[in-house]
């Protein structure tokens, strides 16, 4: 997948500081119920590492998208994760001022597809816990529709 980049000042706080360390951030990921057990988290600097396996494309990019919506991070790579089940890949999203789960659904899927926006939503649980909280500078997995 390489190189992911966010937005360094904008997102969820760690454990109510704004600098990330490995540990922290490795379990805030396990948190989540995935099966993130094979993958490991480093920290160089602003960059997070992610390295070992993940179970399969899905897992990883939600991996992705805990550990770099996080303030003080300005990248995630994985360059070095293997995808034991590997599939397509999602489109990344960045939030932008206004936005809305319906809108960005219009955007990505066509016009009249907003009622599409759950597709999205159920993509990045548990990350996202409720449709309407969403913020500027957040990115978000748009799978493809199936």
């Amino acid at each position: 997948m390489g190189l992911f980049t966010f937005i360094k000042e904008v997102g969820d706080k760690i454990f109510g500081t704004s600098s990330a360390n490995a540990a922290e951030l490795k379990k805030d990921l396990d948190a989540l119920g995935l099966d993130t057990k094979d993958l490991q988290v480093e920290v160089e600097g602003d960059q997070v590492v992610l390295k070992g396996s993940a179970k399969d494309q899905e897992t990883l990019e939600k991996a992705v998208l805990q550990v770099g919506n996080k303030a003080g991070i300005a990248g995630v790579k994985t360059d070095d994760v293997t995808v034991v089940t590997p599939s397509g890949e999602s489109a990344f999203y960045e939030v932008k001022k206004g936005d809305t789960l319906w809108k960005i659904a219009e955007t990505h899927y066509g016009k009249g597809n907003g009622a599409k926006y759950n597709v999205i939503f159920e993509a990045n649980r548990p990350m996202l816990k409720h449709p309407d909280k969403i913020y500027p500078g957040q990115k978000l997995r748009i799978p493809p529709l199936k």
